[in-house]
């Protein structure tokens, strides 16, 4: 069954999902990028605030491929105590030397989620190496809002791929980039484990405006058929 992520940038969007009966809060600043990061202080108090109860999750921003950096910023934000940290892998850069950085974090059982970007031809056959590192999920993304959406960036066929190769080494798997209400319906038959929204549960469709509480109950709506 397939579940809603809703990214939210501060605790009064995180109420208004929450009090939607989201799946899954996903904390970052679209502001700042695809994967824009928010200060672990306001992270803090989102995760600790007493009128949550869903699962949290929270970026650690568009950052270099560098391992050591990267290993930082994550345990950082772990130490917020959100339930699981995203960790966008841009192009270049040693991705084999950073999944193995950050197996020492998963050893101490802080849930990693890998997010991979769709439009920007990203390797697939790394998802084992993922899962062989403590990985919990991974997720499929797109770089570029301005390229159109998920399914829009990447055949339909290798999504699923994605999907089938994901649930194949027990990853969690989501789909997201610029996802649409439209695309819901060609989505939801891959089965991936959850589908987030930013830009289409906000005014005027703009990922960085604020949420519009009627799109946010429209998208849940259609997640749940």
């Amino acid at each position: 069954m397939n579940q809603m992520l809703a990214s939210v940038n501060c605790l009064a969007e995180a109420i208004i999902v929450e009090q939607a009966d989201v799946d899954i809060i996903d904390l970052k600043q679209p502001a700042l990028g695809a994967l824009g990061a928010l200060d672990t202080k306001l992270v803090r108090t989102i995760v600790n605030s007493a009128q949550l109860s869903k699962p949290i999750s929270a970026t650690v921003g568009d950052l270099p491929m560098q391992a050591e950096l990267i290993f930082s910023a994550v345990e950082k934000m772990a130490a917020t105590g959100v339930d699981y940290v995203k960790i966008g892998f841009f192009p270049e850069g040693d991705w084999l030397a950073i999944i193995q950085r950050l197996h020492e974090l998963t050893q101490k059982n802080i849930k990693l989620i890998a997010v991979l970007f769709a439009d920007q031809s990203p390797d697939l056959s790394l998802i084992k190496d993922f899962a062989q590192a403590g990985f919990s999920g991974i997720m499929l993304d797109t770089m570029d809002k301005q390229n159109g959406s998920l399914i829009q960036v990447m055949p339909l066929a290798k999504i699923q791929q994605f999907t089938e190769d994901a649930k194949q080494h027990k990853l969690l798997c989501g789909l997201a980039g610029s996802l649409r209400l439209q695309d819901i319906p060609t989505l939801l038959p891959l089965q991936a484990d959850y589908l987030g929204f930013r830009g289409a549960l906000c005014k005027q469709q703009q990922r960085t405006d604020t949420l519009d509480e009627s799109a946010l109950l429209a998208i849940k709506f259609a997640v749940l058929k």
